[in-house]
């Protein structure tokens, strides 16, 4: 697709699309406030919109159907208010809202040729899908094709590949498959094949003829969290935006804020006289993290691979 730019005036402002809950983070709960820390303007669309997230194991809300996606955008455009230097989408739950997605992704790069598409293809986790099946072969056939950015976890990964992921060579080479399809940028945010204490991340771009790969080793935490994907990613669309595109940086940055946002959650839980299970004690502490989102203290270096 070329090289990656923001917006000529420099505004960097991103449609996100994904889902909302009122109380807790995820979808556009865990990506709203970081960006907006990192300097972005938010618009945010709400394919959901629970109580809380589904961890709970009761929730209520609604959810926002094609016509209704369609009727926002019309909004939009009608007041010229549909200029981004970025589109973010995240969960969306039917075959129909993601086929109205591949229309606007077509619409905003009219309005600016220079949009930066970030996909995180939420399509499941550890060998179970969240989605219906049919909506797999457009992420794979339509959407990756119109991404500039994917973050596909490692199941994800191996559902659009078509592939299985058991090492690194597997996951380079499954990277490089997405790339054929036509995606500048790749990134693993997690993969099971590391070690009993550290997860890997890895990321590569082919960009005007040029590839570049890197792993970064991420200690694992024996607790459970939700939100910590949606996060990932936006926090990646940043710091690639900030750093002109430097895919090093990037993952180090973007990593050492997860894990001072996920260390300091579960500092927080320790004073919560809450069941050491529930969902609510392991909600992310964004607003405690502020001072560390907006200058992450880098620890953990990637590592460039030879690709």
């Amino acid at each position: 697709m070329g090289v990656l730019r923001i917006m000529s005036d420099g505004i960097r402002k991103v449609l996100s699309i994904q889902s909302h809950v009122v109380s807790g983070y995820v979808g556009n709960k865990s990506a709203t406030f970081p960006l907006q820390l990192l300097g972005f303007e938010v618009d945010g669309i709400n394919s959901v919109q629970f109580s809380n997230h589904t961890g709970y194991g009761y929730w209520k809300g609604q959810v926002l159907n094609e016509s209704q996606f369609g009727d926002l955008m019309n909004g939009l455009r009608s007041n010229g208010l549909d200029n981004y230097s970025h589109l973010l989408t995240g969960y969306i739950g039917s075959e129909s809202f993601l086929l109205r997605v591949v229309d606007v992704v077509r619409h905003l790069r009219k309005v600016n040729r220079n949009l930066v598409y970030v996909c995180d293809p939420v399509l499941g986790d550890n060998g179970h899908m969240y989605v219906p099946k049919e909506m797999l072969p457009l992420y794979r056939d339509r959407i990756i094709s119109l991404s500039n950015i994917l973050t596909p976890n490692q199941f994800e990964a191996e559902l659009l590949t078509g592939e299985k992921i058991n090492n690194l060579d597997d996951a380079v080479r499954a990277m490089k498959l997405l790339h054929a399809k036509g995606c500048d940028i790749v990134v693993l945010s997690s993969s099971d094949f590391g070690s009993e204490d550290h997860l890997l991340a890895l990321a590569s771009s082919h960009i005007n003829g040029k590839r570049k790969s890197v792993v970064i080793k991420i200690p694992r935490f024996k607790q459970h969290f939700t939100g910590t994907g949606d996060l990932f990613t936006a926090l990646f669309l940043a710091w690639m935006s900030r750093t002109q595109n430097d895919l090093k940086t990037s993952m180090e940055k973007t990593i050492a804020t997860m894990q001072t946002v996920l260390k300091k959650t579960v500092d927080y839980s320790e004073g919560l006289e809450i069941e050491n299970s529930s969902s609510r004690k392991f909600e992310l502490r964004l607003i405690q993290s502020k001072v560390d989102i907006e200058n992450p203290n880098v620890v953990i270096k990637a590592e460039v691979l030879q690709t």
